[in-house]
Formats: structure tokens, C-alpha cells, sequence
């Protein structure tokens, strides 16, 4: 199945002191909702800020579009959400209102009022002596940028980890919220978030790029990666028969449970398993427990 893209990479590499970006070539599909997966320290955060424009020190190319590789010029048909010092601290929500405005002609105040109002925002911001939003907690200062983004008319959204700060109801709306923009686009609007934890977000994911150390170690429809990994579960006497062919393995005395690949299969004939289809997560940890310097330590 063949889909356009709205962003397209081309050997973009960012260089720090202890870490490097690569990403050779990417491709994201238009029109559907793309989580960014990794660790800590994996690039979710530099690869969204080169795409949102905010970090422009790198090398290669950033197609937006299918139409420029000048960010400037589409910058009115991004959204962009941070993890910090995204609002200037001394602003309260009236002020945060007013610059949205200024700094953004699709702005729109009563659509981002109906949103802070329908998420539950404190009103008392709004007043003139209202609190600064640096005394709102996390989720608040993240439910206020999300209701800016939403209150403008973009074609993409780029979201640092929205979810991480929020409680589970709300984590649930933001996946809602995510569905109707891009429902509302009919395939024109498209949204690219990264998060550490998938679970919450499984359900609005229908692309996922998966990173480790600076680089994208496996992407695709979450559809399809269901049916290029499987998880396997068999009896206890035949744990050590299965764990060379499974990405991740867990045991005890009754048995074991894992993830490997689909292709693998035949490599347990004999065994005594059952198979499942994986979910989102186990599928992440799996590729990600391959590619990680990640190890458990000897606690003991």
C-alpha cells in the first residue's frame, strides 16, 4: 500500500560531544498518527526539534510536505509541543492567550478557550492577577500547550513526550483529541509524538518509529509489525530449546514467555508453545532490548 509522505529525511546527523544523531533515510506517512519510541537518551527530542525547526545545526535534508526543505516557509502549518521552557515563566493564562495570537495568524481564542475549558484547565489564569503559569503543575503547563496547538489550524503536529506528564484520563483525551484532528483532516493532517511508554498511546498509534542510541532500529504500521513479531509462550523443559530464537525471554519454574520473530517459528518445531499476537510495548522492548547497552545489574 502505497501513501504520501509528510516529512521525509535524507542524512540528517546531528554530532554532540558523546552522542550522534544518524537517521540516513525516513520516511513518514501522511495522514496517520506516528509514534516516536525509545529510552532515555535515544534522539526522540533532537530528531523532533530539527523537524519542528527549532534546532537547525545539523547536517542533510528535511523535506516537508513533498514540497520544501525551507521549515521557515511551513512553519505556519506546524504545531509543535515541549518538554520545557516553552512558555516564558512569567506569563499567566490571559498573556499566554494574547501572544498565541500575536505570534500565530490561525490562532483561534474561543476554540482554544472551549479546549482549556472541555480538559479542565483552572479559569482563575485567566484573570489579570492570575497565577504564572511556572507555579501550574506539569500536566497543566503540558494540557495549556496542548490546547494552543489544537486552537490553530495545522496540518502537523509535533509532540515531545505530551503524554509523560499527564494523569491516565487525561493521557486517554489526548489520544481522543489526536483522532478527531486527524479525523477532521480527511488524510491531510497527520501527527508525529514521541513517548517513553507506548501503552497509554497504543491505541491512537498507527506508525511507530523505534530509536536506540541516535538511531531508528525498526519502523512500520503497527498493523504490520504485529505480524512480523509473535509472542511465545511454552512449558518450562523447553525454555533453553527456545531462548536462542526469542528477542526477549522471561521464565520460571512453570515456563516461558517471549518475542521473536515470525520468520523464527519453524526454528521451535518440537516444542510445546503457544503463540499470541504482541502488543505495541512488547514489540518495542523487544527491538529495543536488541539494541540497547542497557543491562540488569548484579543486585544481589
Amino acid at each position: 500500500m502505497q501513501f504520501d509522505d509528510i516529512l521525509t529525511c535524507n542524512n540528517v546527523q546531528k554530532q554532540f560531544k558523546n552522542f550522534t544523531l544518524d537517521v540516513p533515510e525516513l520516511h513518514i506517512p501522511k495522514g496517520f498518527a506516528t509514534a516516536l519510541v525509545g529510552e532515555n537518551g535515544a534522539g526522540k527530542s533532537t530528531l523532533l526539534n530539527i523537524l519542528s525547526g527549532i534546532r537547525l545545526d545539523y547536517r542533510g535534508t528535511v523535506h516537508y510536505f513533498g514540497e520544501t526543505t525551507d521549515v521557515d516557509s511551513v512553519k505556519h502549518r506546524l504545531g509543535y509541543t515541549g518538554t520545557k521552557n516553552y512558555f516564558s515563566p512569567q506569563w499567566n493564562g490571559a498573556q499566554i492567550r494574547e501572544m498565541s495570537g500575536l505570534l500565530f495568524d490561525d490562532f483561534e481564542p474561543e476554540r482554544f478557550d472551549q479546549i482549556c475549558h472541555a480538559i479542565d484547565i483552572d479559569s482563575s489564569i485567566f484573570s489579570k492577577t492570575g497565577k504564572a503559569v511556572s507555579k501550574l503543575s506539569d500536566g497543566n503547563q503540558t494540557k495549556l500547550m496542548l490546547a494552543c496547538v489544537f486552537a490553530r489550524k495545522t496540518e502537523l503536529l509535533l509532540l515531545d513526550e505530551p503524554a509523560s506528564p499527564l494523569d491516565p484520563l487525561m493521557r486517554d483525551t489526548l489520544s481522543d483529541m489526536i483522532r478527531r484532528y486527524i479525523a477532521e483532516g480527511d488524510g491531510s493532517r497527520s501527527v508525529i509524538f514521541s513517548t517513553h511508554n507506548i501503552t497509554d498511546m497504543e491505541s491512537v498509534t498507527d506508525y511507530v518509529l523505534i530509536m536506540e542510541q541516535g538511531q531508528i532500529v525498526e519502523q512500520g504500521f503497527v498493523l504490520d509489525l504485529k505480524e512480523k513479531y509473535i509472542v511465545v509462550k511454552g512449558d518450562a523443559d523447553d525454555t533453553e530449546a527456545a531462548r536462542p530464537y526469542l528477542l526477549t525471554c522471561q521464565s520460571n519454574s512453570y515456563g516461558f514467555e517471549g518475542v521473536c520473530l515470525a520468520d523464527q517459528l519453524d526454528r521451535l518445531a518440537g516444542t510445546h508453545i503457544e503463540v499470541e499476537t504482541p502488543s505495541l510495548f512488547q514489540i518495542s522492548v523487544a527491538v529495543m532490548k536488541q539494541n540497547s547497552r542497557l543491562t540488569i545489574p548484579d543486585i544481589a
